[in-house]
């Protein structure tokens, strides 16, 4: 496996206040606010942005963003998308004393990875990935993205025929009914041809 990491990143979480009917029940909530590119006057410790009454801005700083070669279908199936967008997991962090805030967990690029944490209960958000995040994750995935081969199905006409028991079965295009047009009919008339006492004259 190999790995590569494209840049070291910074995710932001912004708390603010719901609006229309849901603020019944929930006067604020987290979301995702953006992922930047980390700068060196960011640090490495999270810190608040900015706080008002009504919003809270927090900075996470120093997050690697990594590409693992094993996981190139799911840097395509992301590539192919409308669009490319950063993946963050993120949970609310409870503290005695201290309003809950979001705390991100983790940050990929990969469409696997957010479907692994989606079916674990976990709350993933996603943010449009910059022109440039967007051209690395492209080189990558044509270096190491293989399309599995499609194996060539065989054609219906060929398939075995089995009836409802499971058991292998076949068609005859002989008429098996007696009668009128059936075999019965057939064999009159053969035996007609075949012997004058049987006709009519």
């Amino acid at each position: 496996m190999t790995v590569h990491v494209v840049s070291e990143m910074a995710v932001l979480m912004r708390r603010e206040a719901v609006q229309g009917p849901m603020a019944r029940w929930q006067s604020h909530r987290w979301v995702l606010a953006d992922v930047v590119p980390q700068e060196a006057g960011f640090g490495q410790a999270p810190r608040c942005l900015r706080q008002t009454e009504d919003e809270a801005l927090w900075l996470y700083p120093g997050w690697p963003l990594e590409l693992f070669s094993d996981d190139a279908e799911g840097y395509w199936l992301n590539l192919t998308s409308p669009t490319p967008s950063f993946f963050v997991m993120w949970r609310l962090q409870e503290e005695p004393g201290v309003a809950p805030r979001a705390v991100p967990q983790a940050l990929s690029l990969s469409y696997h990875d957010a479907g692994r944490w989606l079916d674990a209960q976990e709350t993933v958000e996603n943010v449009p990935a910059s022109p440039e995040v967007v051209a690395r994750l492209q080189a990558f995935t044509d270096a190491f993205y293989v399309p599995e081969v499609k194996r060539r199905q065989r054609p219906q006409s060929f398939q075995g025929l089995t009836d409802r028991f499971g058991q292998p079965a076949s068609v005859s295009t002989v008429d098996k009914r007696r009668g009128l047009g059936g075999k019965g009919a057939d064999l009159g008339a053969h035996r007609a041809a075949m012997d004058p006492r049987e006709g009519g004259a």
